[in-house]
């Protein structure tokens, strides 16, 4: 179905979301119907940040928005669908859609496999009325769906359009970019040659990916490196939780901008624990890259200056290959909480694998590489 009929149909005036790759048609025809203007498009900062920033369209307008996710955001929004929209509490009408990754008898990730399985059975869990998208919906199909759904919807509840693989189409394909040189499968290359044997914990999407085949090329093992899978926003709570309890050992946090966004009130946490074998490192190229590209709001706000509030010791930025060797040797000498953005073009080769080990395999080899040596 064209993702333009899709829209006349659900009738939403307000989006907001966090892009997903099995939602690309739509993500695109957002951003060239609305690009990020505020009172019509909000990209959030997570899938929770969503529904609030929707509820309070709602309370103005007492017009009935879309929120957009991947399913694996089903989590983060769990607690505003359970109270705050509840019908029993503020009875707060929305409509969802949400891209189905890891649906069952489709291969996918690991990250998807057990959330897909659980996608729809989560939102019958939560009362929300749910209806499957694919190739062989109709207009006519969804048009009768919406009519039910609008009975829904009038008595403050809210429902859902669970979106198959290929199920949306869109005629453009939106290109996005930067301005910014760098390219972050170099950044990471520069900065295991700087941390040597030192830990690398790596955040979900293209990083993990681009370390691992980095590794593999320079005929490297793994075991220094927990790729996180899923778990979007948490790695440095990962890397946070490691340095306190292995503090003989050297930390480095890889984080991506949108993944920080996510759950960037770690930073404070971070800062008040201050454990001085952690470095992280945020490669920022404003946009959600692993799932098509759209914009994120970290190419607008100053990521070092929230670090240094939240308590970093050491506060650095690298705009070009000669700041970022200097910030990396720096950083490895400081032995102090450091936090270093570096700005990163949009983009990454067209042939890019995907780990060969499984995550549980991971998790055993790096364990097994934290014992070594006491």
């Amino acid at each position: 179905m064209n993702v333009e009929t899709f829209t006349e149909i659900l009738g939403a005036e307000f989006y907001t979301g966090v892009p997903d790759s099995q939602l690309r048609p739509l993500c695109d025809w957002l951003i060239k119907t609305y690009g990020t203007e505020p009172t019509r498009h909000i990209i959030a900062a997570n899938e929770g940040n969503c529904a609030a920033i929707a509820a309070g369209y709602h309370l103005a307008t007492g017009k009935v928005p879309c929120v957009y996710m991947q399913n694996s955001g089903e989590g983060n929004v769990v607690n505003p669908l359970a109270s705050l929209l509840n019908e029993k509490i503020y009875s707060i009408p929305m409509i969802f859609v949400v891209g189905w990754r890891g649906e069952p008898g489709i291969h996918d990730e690991p990250q998807h496999i057990f959330q897909g399985a659980i996608t729809c059975k989560l939102l019958d869990l939560m009362g929300v009325k749910n209806f499957v998208v694919d190739k062989d919906t109709s207009p006519e199909d969804l048009r009768g769906v919406m009519e039910d759904y609008r009975k829904v919807l009038a008595a403050g509840k809210c429902v859902a359009f669970v979106v198959r693989k290929g199920a949306l189409t869109f005629d453009e394909k939106i290109s996005y970019g930067n301005s910014f040189v760098m390219h972050r499968e170099e950044v990471l290359r520069k900065i295991v040659d700087v941390a040597e044997q030192d830990f690398i914990i790596a955040t979900t999407g293209k990083t993990g990916r681009e370390l691992f085949e980095l590794r593999e090329a320079s005929g490297q093992n793994h075991a220094h490196d927990f790729l996180t899978v899923g778990s979007m926003g948490h790695c440095s709570s990962i890397a946070l939780g490691l340095a306190l309890h292995r503090p003989e050992k050297n930390f480095w946090c890889v984080d991506g901008d949108g993944a920080l966004l996510m759950h960037m009130g770690a930073l404070a946490v971070i800062g008040a624990a201050k454990p001085r074998n952690l470095i992280h490192v945020a490669i920022n190229n404003g946009a959600h890259e692993s799932v098509g590209g759209m914009p994120t709001a970290a190419a607008q706000i100053d990521l070092t200056g929230v670090a240094r509030a939240c308590g970093y010791s050491e506060v650095l930025k690298a705009t070009s290959f000669d700041e970022l060797d200097a910030c990396l040797r720096r950083a490895k000498e400081a032995r102090t909480l450091t936090f270093l953005e570096v700005e990163c073009a949009v983009g990454s080769r067209k042939d890019l694998g995907r780990p060969t080990t499984t995550p549980a395999e991971n998790k055993v080899a790096f364990m097994k590489a934290l014992r070594a040596g006491g």
